[in-house]
């Protein structure tokens, strides 16, 4: 982006393995740009939540590019930058699948021209997160988006949802324009962090780190 023109946007589609992709996407995107790596004056990142593996390649590379042209980073949570999308509403419940039959999910309020996230993100079956906005909500008109609706669309409780006039936006599943925009917005507010202080947002523990400490309890 350059200011808040999106100069280049490319997606990544299929199965092919992310960490092999990533790299070469940005070069090509630098080159259709016109720009070097050495230009780019902030970068913008997910810091999830999402797969691990993609979480974990997206925020170490960022890292490194960081440390190597001492440049600030500005952290945007994936559910934010889909929330940002959705219209109306005094609040905003974004969400997507996280397996398990669980989702992802995060409520923001509508603050001035941007959103504030009520309490920490979460992850939740999909009925339970349905209930947890509907308390937090204070009887406030939600809007909810995801990349996934049929996650909530699906659910018993739903109906009751419906019968209050709401439905559930499609995010756009390529959100590095909306991640820039808000990365942009940060910047100019000066809430910029650098590789030491960039933190992933899990939300749920890895599968190694939860079986490594399970089997480390059975031999204890």
């Amino acid at each position: 982006m350059r200011d808040d023109e999106v100069l280049k946007a490319i997606p990544h589609e299929g199965t092919g393995d992310y960490s092999s992709w990533v790299l070469p996407s940005v070069e090509k995107a630098l080159i259709e740009s016109g720009l070097g790596i050495r230009d780019i004056d902030v970068f913008a990142v997910a810091s999830g939540p999402g797969s691990f593996t993609g979480v974990r390649m997206g925020l170490t590379t960022v890292k490194a590019w960081s440390e190597t042209y001492g440049r600030n980073i500005a952290s945007i949570s994936r559910l934010e930058a889909m929330a940002a999308q959705a219209a109306g509403g005094q609040y905003v419940a974004a969400f997507v699948d996280a397996h398990r039959d669980q989702v992802f999910g995060g409520l923001y309020r509508r603050q001035g021209p941007g959103l504030s996230l009520v309490e920490e993100e979460m992850v939740a079956a999909p009925a339970e997160f349905m209930d947890w906005v509907r308390q937090r909500s204070i009887n406030g008109r939600v809007s909810w988006i995801s990349m996934d609706p049929e996650m909530m669309t699906a659910q018993e409780g739903w109906r009751e949802r419906v019968a209050e006039g709401e439905s559930v936006e499609l995010s756009t599943s390529l959100l590095a324009p909306v991640i820039g925009r808000i990365g942009r917005q940060r910047a100019l507010e000066g809430r910029l962090t650098d590789a030491l202080g960039l933190d992933a947002e899990y939300v749920r523990r890895p599968d190694a780190e939860v079986f490594w400490k399970g089997r480390t309890g059975r031999g204890s």
